[in-house]
């Protein structure tokens, strides 16, 4: 162990000095000149650098945007506003700068985003980001001291990783991502193959060309060709093979001799081990030979590399492979740890000739691996990695063993049949670790299975097939309904990543599968942790439960479209971002002939209004919108017990519902609206009597009051208002209204006085007659008018008879008998107007008004 990692256990030692303290010397005060020398560096370093974190840890988010430097006056505000790109004149402090930075974290204009948008920090990743500030403190060290300093911590991160991953006396470099550490390996490779590529470059080789499986993303070998000058035609994808899902070895062998033909050097071959989508892994026993026979350098990266660790006999990987990438940041959920590439020693002055500082470049950003290997422990390590293998295998087994359920990913122990708890205890075997060891789990809801409506026995199922074949009632298949059922698995992905927190659930799109579900316990992020066994049970009853209603759902769906097709008042609507079990549109007999512009707005109105109604009975409908514009009712999930012709029998009833009501609406509607004309015309035309009756004195400003003094006119004489008989369809005057202050209908008529009865209306004009003098019935008033007896203005007396029916749209004439309808009490809507030809409101019947 380094001096540095010694200093942990004894304090009274200078960290970067390993000797014994003089016997002659107090120990305190040695301890004390320690301690002071730490305070007055790295101490005070790593207490200003936790203030910073802990502050950073506790910032909440916010929706008011602030200004990320705020000024101090008006002056500078000034300035700021015409020279927005200048840096500040005036100095700003520590805590100022600090203060902004936070605002500037804190802002979002979402409002999904968590509470804390930076995630909280254990030991080791607090570790891990101080270590961060501490390599550009360190960089300031003496050359000699700083050379010392840095062999140090890389050689010790190299030989801990080296005995971690079973790979002996390696050399390794430390890389801020996985680009620059492909780049790095193509740099290996070309010097192992041309020594002299310092002084000829890359003319010294014959036309490199690299070989990697189409499982895996080849953009960061692209990255390597660009900054070496390579042309990306050297860069060769080989085909997956068709069962095993990995690099095709003998195309690989073909193509290789292809390229040699052609004067070409195949230099480099890229394993997978877990870096793919579904975590295959490439059979590296038999790459090793192919690359032995050809001189190539054979390179392994993927979260598969992580089962090395969890071998407990020893072994030498570096025998089969040349190099590998370590993601240990992923691997074990600890921030910004460099990308570490453990590779066999080459003694070569041109690997120097890439770095611009030998001493710094790639090892002293190794500082932060080497303080979280520490705080981890080896044993701590090896127990994380190992419960995320295990977790992945219990998830495939649940997944597996699901009806309905697909799994994409690599089977754990495919090719020994062994777990990895048994792999791990033999002798070590690196084809049969990897095999064993399955990094991701991917899967899917596939549909292709036949589901059986009913009927149970060989010869009620044949029947039952031969019924649903019959009718087109099998249920649906992925193979001719891709679409839907990548929109199936999307729809299961939301839903697990909400039942399931535990678990970095996420959908992927496969190139050759489409929509599925992904997870990779060796892909957390800061602070994150593999789920416990508990979160595993209710992962299980969680995929269970809603795959079981994906089942029904696709079972139903058959049926649901089979019935529409036959229904002459539904339509089926095409959804291409619906998962639920379709749409259908209401459309009453007659109107698909007549979509201009206003019957669609019509028929818009009369889904949404559908869809209110059904959604006052069932949680299962909601609006949505087809892909021509129009409204429809959408159907979502439904289980095994729906009956589906139940369902859309509810709403054809609901439609034709709706549909009856908005024609009463509309009837009422276009009543109310001649009522309004009918009334206008009255009043304007009795003011008009009523004027040429009193004479035009009465109506002049000042000559009208000595008039009407001298001559008063007649109590009565006033306008009648109106008020519209909606059971009839007549507008009538409202002297009864005022007479016997109530709206009288023949349910009211019996509260008047024995032996009387509501005298008819003075004035009763049709709603919809042409334009004519009002009708002033001839009928003498019942004695006994004056004591309140008579008819109820709101049901006037036709033909001897009182009618409880509101006629259709109009009444041609005043002698026309009202039509019969189901609305079984009378509504009336009062009206009064003064003498003018404005159109009244449509208000509680007034007074006659008075011109006095």
């Amino acid at each position: 162990m380094s001096a540095a990692g010694r200093s942990e256990d004894d304090p009274g030692q200078s960290p970067l000095v390993d000797q014994e303290p003089d016997p002659g010397q107090s120990t305190p005060a040695v301890a004390e000149i320690a301690a002071s020398s730490i305070r007055s560096g790295l101490a005070e370093l790593e207490l200003r650098s936790s203030q910073v974190l802990q502050r950073l840890e506790n910032v909440k988010v916010s929706s008011t945007p602030e200004s990320p430097n705020p000024v101090e006056n008006e002056e500078e505000a000034g300035e700021r506003v015409t020279s927005e790109d200048l840096l500040p004149a005036k100095h700003r402090v520590p805590s100022d700068i600090l203060k902004s930075l936070e605002q500037l974290v804190s802002y979002t204009d979402s409002d999904d985003d968590p509470e804390f948008p930076l995630p909280a920090l254990d030991d080791v990743s607090h570790l891990a980001l101080i270590s961060h500030s501490i390599v550009a403190y360190l960089s300031h060290l003496d050359r000699q001291q700083l050379l010392r300093v840095t062999n140090s911590i890389s050689g010790d991160a190299t030989r801990w990783l080296g005995t971690l991953f079973h790979f002996a006396h390696p050399a390794s470099s430390f890389h801020a991502d996985n680009a620059d550490a492909v780049l790095r390996t193509v740099r290996l490779a070309i010097v192992a193959r041309c020594p002299g590529y310092l002084e000829g470059g890359i003319p010294a080789l014959a036309q490199p060309t690299f070989y990697i499986s189409e499982n895996t993303t080849p953009m960061r070998l692209h990255y390597a060709c660009r900054q070496l000058g390579i042309p990306l035609e050297a860069i060769k994808v080989i085909p997956e093979h068709s069962q095993s899902g990995t690099m095709d070895v003998t195309l690989l062998q073909k193509q290789i001799q292809q390229d040699v033909g052609n004067n070409r050097t195949p230099l480099l071959v890229v394993a997978d081990i877990g870096a793919s989508l579904c975590g295959y892994v490439d059979n590296l026993l038999r790459l090793r030979d192919v690359c032995k026979a050809h001189n190539m350098w054979l390179h392994a990266s993927g979260h598969g590399l992580a089962a090395l660790v969890c071998a407990q006999n020893q072994g030498h990987v570096e025998e089969v492979l040349h190099s590998m990438a370590l993601n240990l940041g992923s691997w074990l959920g600890v921030p910004s740890l460099p990308i570490v590439l453990l590779h066999r020693p080459l003694q070569n002055s041109a690997l120097s000739a890439f770095e611009s500082d030998p001493i710094l470049s790639r090892r002293l950003n190794a500082l932060s691996l080497w303080t979280s290997l520490q705080a981890l422990g080896r044993k701590a390590i090896a127990e994380r990695l190992h419960v995320a293998f295990q977790t992945c295998s219990i998830l495939f087994e649940i997944a597996s063993k699901c009806e309905g359920i697909r799994v994409l990913s690599h089977t754990p122990g495919a090719q020994t049949g062994a777990s990895l708890s048994d792999v791990i205890q033999r002798p070590f075997d690196v084809q049969a670790l990897f095999d064993a060891a399955a990094p991701v789990v991917a899967y899917q809801f596939d549909g292709s299975t036949t589901i059986p409506l009913g009927g149970s026995g060989s010869s009620a199922a044949a029947a039952s097939a031969d019924r649903e074949t019959a009718e087109g009632l099998k249920p649906l298949e992925k193979i001719n309904n891709a679409s839907y059922f990548d929109r199936l698995n999307s729809w299961l992905g939301q839903i697990l990543q909400r039942d399931c927190p535990n678990f970095d659930f996420e959908v992927i799109e496969h190139p050759t599968h489409g929509s599925c579900i992904r997870y990779c316990p060796l892909e957390l992020g800061l602070g994150e942790q593999p789920p416990s066994s508990e979160n595993l049970e209710s992962f299980a009853q969680s995929l269970d439960a809603h795959v079981d209603i994906l089942r029904a759902t696709i079972k139903h769906k058959a049926r649901f479209i089979h019935l529409v097709e036959r229904s002459e008042v539904l339509r089926l609507v095409p959804l291409p971002e619906w998962a639920g079990m379709g749409g259908v549109r209401f459309v009453p007999e007659g109107w698909e002939s007549l979509l201009t512009d206003q019957a669609k707005t019509e028929l818009n109105k009369l889904n949404i209004d559908l869809v209110e109604a059904l959604k006052s009975t069932d949680n299962a409908f909601s609006l949505g919108e087809g892909t021509d514009g129009l409204i429809c009712v959408r159907f979502g999930m439904v289980t095994h017990e729906t009956e589906v012709e139940e369902l859309l029998d509810l709403v054809v009833t609901v439609g034709k519902s709706v549909q009856e009501n908005s024609r009463v609406l509309d009837t009422m509607s276009e009543i109310v609206k001649k009522g309004i004309e009918a009334v206008t015309a009255d009043l304007q035309r009795e003011s008009e009597e009523k004027l040429w009756q009193e004479g035009i004195l009465r109506h002049v400003p000042v000559v009208g009051r000595v008039f009407n003094w001298w001559s008063p006119p007649a109590k009565e004489s006033g306008i009648k208002g109106r008020s519209l008989n909606l059971t009839q369809g007549v507008v009538e005057s409202t002297e009864n209204i005022y007479k016997y202050h109530m709206q009288m209908t023949g349910a009211t008529a019996h509260q008047l006085p024995a032996n009387r009865s509501p005298p008819t209306p003075m004035v009763q004009t049709p709603v919809g007659a042409p334009a004519s003098p009002p009708v002033f019935p001839t009928v003498e008033p019942v004695p006994g008018n004056g004591n309140g007896s008579g008819t109820s203005e709101g049901t006037p007396v036709q033909s001897g008879e009182a009618s409880g029916s509101m006629p259709a749209a109009s009444v041609a004439t005043p002698s026309a008998a009202p039509t019969q309808n189901h609305v079984d009490h009378a509504r009336t809507v009062s009206q009064s107007s003064a003498a003018s030809s404005s159109v009244p409101e449509l208000v509680a019947a007034s007074s006659a008004i008075n011109n006095n």
